[in-house]
């Protein structure tokens, strides 16, 4: 990893931060607040946290400062308590001392880059279905009777960028039992984290480069699969697709060691080695295959990868964390390949869902361990320590940041 990326100096505190990091009209919430909630999650986590060395050492440093941390991974921004993909969700990520912040990059009806998590999810992360854009959706909105769930089909390209910019984003939750649009938005449960945003942000991609290179953090966009036939218009193709994201960058001077691109389409990856040198080594490949069940790895699979040009492969952390015989946690082969072959290892995603629920995907060879959300912190540790993870995204970045200044003693 870039040296720089690793040992930025900033600090941020988990009770008071800097004022102007949430600057937004419609933020609703201070940096303050959010940096409470994350010291209160905190707390609740290390109930269910083993009596244990590590219990005691992060025990210890609450209501510490923390510095800004390469190893946090902000996913989608913080949406355990934010809009995702808004600017106040960035914003507060900024402020759990998240090192990188992730921008999901599709594209608009007129062709422009925008932040979201999926081409076709407005209707669960934006307000447009209370909107007459919602006649513009693909799919209109059709209550459960009985035999299917509530849904609705509204994509980012069924919509001009200036249609989209007028969107207010939303958590991504709502009701499959919904007969109506009122009760659709209404989910059935409640958020792990109350933050008081009614109206988030939505993000260009543009956008999203600006705010982050303001806030100081460093980038990882993922170019989203399209959801629509391609070529789309004009010939917008998956090449052009790709080749605009990265043109993005180099377009507003960005140092493309600050940039990590991720995809989970393999071309997408030798893509960008191949044409975008520059960026190269910072290019992340997401190992879809690996979150299903039975996958295996092999190192020759891995060295195949660094000697095609890969650096950096990002697996679920189903794949590299397992038990023993003795019940008790360990780096699985995958894991061990990976660095066998020389490859940097980024994984995805914690806080994302019940930790201890039965369906729980990220924590699926291991659910017998998962009995206490807490538990999340003793598998932080061994991606941290055994498997030597590069990063963690996170649906919360402020519990990823504690856990790293914390484990390296950086917090006073």
């Amino acid at each position: 990893m870039h040296k720089s990326m690793l040992c930025r100096l900033a600090w941020v505190g988990f009770i008071l931060a800097s004022p102007n990091l949430l600057a937004s009209p419609n933020i609703g919430a201070s940096p303050s607040e959010s940096l409470h909630a994350s010291s209160m999650r905190m707390t609740a986590l290390l109930q269910g946290v083993d009596d244990s060395q590590l219990k005691e050492q992060l025990s210890q440093c609450q209501g510490g400062y923390f510095a800004v941390s390469d190893f946090t991974i902000a996913h989608r921004g913080a949406p355990l308590g934010y809009p995702e993909h808004s600017r106040e969700g960035y914003a507060a990520a900024a402020a759990m001392g998240a090192g990188a912040i992730e921008c999901d990059v599709t594209f608009t009806q007129d062709l422009e880059l925008v932040c979201r998590h999926s081409q076709c999810d407005l209707a669960t992360t934006t307000n447009i279905l209370n909107t007459p854009l919602a006649t513009k959706c693909a799919k209109p909105f059709q209550g459960a009777d009985g035999q299917r769930d509530a849904s609705a089909r509204c994509c980012t390209s069924d919509l001009s960028l200036q249609e989209f910019k007028s969107l207010c984003a939303r958590p991504d939750r709502s009701n499959p039992r919904a007969r109506s649009i009122e009760e659709f938005l209404v989910p059935l449960d409640s958020p792990v984290i109350e933050t008081p945003i009614s109206c988030g942000t939505v993000m260009t991609h543009g956008e999203s480069i600006r705010q982050i290179e303001t806030l100081g953090r460093n980038f990882i966009p993922e170019l989203k699969r399209a959801q629509v036939t391609m070529p789309f218009v004009d010939g917008f193709d998956e090449q052009r697709y790709a080749q605009k994201l990265l043109q993005e960058y180099v377009q507003m001077g960005i140092d493309p060691q600050r940039v990590l691109p991720q995809s989970f389409d393999l071309d997408v990856v030798f893509y960008w080695i191949d044409y975008f040198p520059q960026f190269a080594d910072q290019v992340v490949w997401l190992h879809g295959q690996a979150r299903l069940p039975g996958f295996e790895s092999s190192l020759d699979d891995m060295r195949q990868l660094y000697d095609r040009g890969l650096r950096i492969i990002a697996p679920p952390i189903s794949a590299l964390i397992g038990l023993d015989d003795k019940g008790q946690l360990i780096a699985t082969p995958y894991a061990q390949h990976a660095r066998a072959a020389g490859l940097d290892i980024v994984t995805w995603t914690f806080e994302s869902g019940d930790a201890v629920a039965p369906d729980n995907k990220f924590y699926a060879p291991i659910k017998s361990f998962m009995t206490h959300p807490g538990k999340m912190l003793e598998v932080l540790a061994v991606l941290a320590r055994e498997v030597r993870v590069r990063g963690v995204f996170t649906d919360w970045p402020g519990t990823v940041t504690y856990y790293k200044n914390c484990s390296e003693g950086t917090a006073p």
